[in-house]
């Protein structure tokens, strides 16, 4: 017993070391393209991007948080359903990357996140008359900071995971609910009923992504929370625009870049750090996606609760027919009860005159009995009829 009890001490230690090491799997990918695994602890996180433990606390897997973006000092906190990342102005932390769900985000990641100038770098430069204009080119059109970019990615992988949801639903939930209305069996019923739970879940999570992107939506602070370049330019360059912000990396076109640093600078010490408008409508083209989600969701339950009105409509009809049956037997039965009163009165041992020598009589007892309880039973399905209580 003892034996037994050591081994099973021991084997629960394991398992809580294994869940110990990958809840502390990150990976670090940052502006350049450099992508590095760490080992760490939530100490060195939060030591790392400077967030409160409450922050972090959002992103244990083995906490059940509703998802959440958090814009702070310097990061921008995601718990999205299996997102879990923390976004600074040039790097991003993604929790648990070896998970099926987060290997496509830390894919999309890698191919995203590095500027246009490096892309091309990797590729070698043609011509060097062409290879400069074009990579002029490049880093004008790629105006997003950083960490609206990986912001980008996460909600378009969030947006993109709940509509396949959604869509692998619709096609189990529809196929089910036509079979269901043809027969209705307890199989059926039992298919549906789980259909409609998980699709009550779905909801439930699609609903809270939305609401937060609503939210921040309708708060230009909040939003301006998540401009961490913006906040990083102001911090370290002086109107005049000497200073250079370091969310860009280094390239041949640092001009264009200085250029973009000055504005971004100027708009913050000439009170523009309220514009919003990049951001917003970043926001506002994936709100519009999970919105679209959300009304496949509610179509769905209409068409559920269309099925379901359906049923209970069918049901009440068998159990009307079943009452009219009812009625038949109930009045079939007092009119059988009345012919028996009769056949039992005339049974009795009771002595007279006319039952010596008169067989005719019996002829005529059971025949006018019979037709009076004939007679009796259509009256009172004519006036069952005439009141309405059965169908014609």
């Amino acid at each position: 017993m003892a034996r037994d009890s050591l081994v099973a001490a021991a084997e629960s230690q394991n398992a809580i070391k294994k869940k110990t090491v990958v809840s502390r799997n990150w990976i670090r990918l940052d502006s350049s393209g450099e992508e590095t695994i760490l080992d760490a602890d939530k100490y060195e996180i939060m030591h790392r991007v400077q967030i409160h433990a409450r922050d972090l606390r959002l992103l244990d897997p083995l906490l059940s948080y509703p998802s959440t973006i958090l814009g702070r000092e310097g990061a921008i906190v995601l718990n999205l359903e299996h997102i879990k990342a923390i976004i600074t102005a040039d790097e991003v932390l993604l929790r648990d990357p070896y998970e099926d769900n987060v290997i496509p985000i830390v894919e999309e990641l890698r191919r995203r996140l590095p500027p246009a100038n490096t892309f091309k770098q990797e590729h070698g430069e043609g011509k060097e008359n062409s290879s400069g204009q074009h990579d002029v080119e490049g880093a004008e059109e790629d105006e997003s900071p950083f960490e609206f970019r990986a912001l980008e990615v996460a909600l378009e992988a969030i947006c993109s995971f709940l509509d396949a949801r959604t869509t692998e639903l619709e096609t189990a939930a529809y196929p089910a609910l036509d079979e269901l209305t043809s027969k209705i069996s307890s199989r059926n019923l039992d298919r549906v009923r789980k259909l409609k739970s998980a699709m009550t879940r779905l909801t439930a999570r699609v609903q809270k992504v939305r609401d937060e992107l609503e939210q921040l939506l309708d708060d230009d602070d909040d939003m301006a929370d998540l401009y961490l370049s913006r906040k990083l330019a102001g911090a370290s360059s002086p109107v005049s625009g000497s200073g250079v912000p370091n969310w860009f990396p280094g390239s041949p076109t640092i001009g264009s870049k200085i250029s973009r640093a000055s504005r971004a600078s100027a708009a913050t010490f000439h009170g523009n750090e309220n514009d919003v408008e990049e951001l917003e409508m970043l926001l506002e083209a994936y709100f519009m996606q999970i919105d679209g989600t959300l009304n496949k969701l509610t179509t769905l339950r209409e068409y559920i609760d269309d099925t379901e009105d359906y049923i209970n409509i069918q049901l009440d009809n068998h159990r009307n027919q079943l009452i009219q049956l009812e009625l038949f037997l109930s009045s079939g039965t007092a009119c059988l009860s009345l012919y028996s009163l009769v056949a039992g009165v005339f049974g009795m041992n009771i002595p007279y005159s006319w039952n010596d020598n008169h067989g005719y009589v019996f002829k005529w007892v059971v025949g006018i009995s019979g037709l009076v309880c004939a007679l009796l039973f259509i009256l009172i399905v004519a006036y069952a009829r005439f009141k309405g209580l059965v169908g014609s």
